[in-house]
């Protein structure tokens, strides 16, 4: 169709590159959805130099009608702004792991049962707004914003990707997991987001807290819709009904 919406869900590239060649680059736009896309809400919706207003408008309608949470990247970068603070994470990791300052499994433990359980519902700049206390963020960035300065990363280089850094950390991973098999990881992790998305569905009074709160509200929704879907099956139904033979006159 001619106002067919297009998208992609490519992981970085930008949605400028990849319509330059296309008639049509007004209707194309990157939709980046994360891994398990059937249980995590977020979308990047990326709209390129020549996308228009009104088909990204579209697409966020469509994605928050099966639940989704829509941000909009209006300024293109690759790989937009989810896999970019992954990569800067998987980047440092890999130093970690290749100067043996901890194994894999205990690189996972700090974030697990630490910061991953805070950003699970409250994401960095609230959390880092509560660790400043009553004067807030600013209070926060004026204590540690200095120590930006100081030699505690080295996200500005890489680590070689040889076979020595993948043979380490395969080798320490199936030390760590190999006695699931992927199946059952992934079962475990479905399982443990659905305890989190229930949790967080229940805070805040049952008002529900970030994901938990979109999630009450898609509920909701379809509550509406099948109640909706009901009524209008029922009407249908009285409508058809052969209505009785009038009783003949004595």
């Amino acid at each position: 169709p001619a106002d067919a919406l297009i998208g992609s869900s490519t992981s970085g590239f930008k949605a400028t590159d990849m319509a330059k060649d296309m008639k049509h680059p007004e209707r194309f736009l990157v939709a980046h959805p994360f891994n398990p896309v059937y249980l995590l809400p977020i979308n990047e919706l990326v709209p390129g130099e020549k996308t228009g207003k009104e088909f990204v408008e579209r697409a966020r309608e469509a994605y928050t009608s099966i639940g989704m949470k829509c941000v909009v990247i209006n300024k293109e970068i690759d790989a937009f702004v989810g896999n970019r603070l992954l990569e800067a994470a998987w980047r440092e990791a890999l130093w970690l792991i290749k100067d043996g300052i901890c194994t894999v499994e205990e690189l996972d433990d700090i974030m697990r049962y630490g910061f991953g359980l805070r950003w699970a519902q409250m994401g960095m700049f609230q959390t880092y707004r509560i660790a400043g206390g009553e004067a807030g963020m600013r209070h926060f960035m004026a204590q540690f914003g200095p120590a930006l300065a100081w030699p505690w990363t080295k996200l500005m280089d890489v680590p070689e990707f040889n076979d020595e850094l993948v043979d380490m950390v395969a080798a320490q991973s199936d030390a760590q997991s190999g006695k699931w098999s992927i199946r059952e990881l992934e079962r475990i992790r479905d399982d443990n987001l659905i305890g989190i998305m229930e949790a967080l569905a229940r805070a805040e009074k049952g008002k529900g807290w970030g994901a938990g709160e979109l999630h009450n509200a898609y509920v909701r929704q379809l509550g509406k819709r099948a109640k909706a879907k009901v009524s209008k099956a029922a009407a249908k139904a009285v409508a058809t009904k052969p209505k009785k033979a009038a009783r003949a006159k004595k």
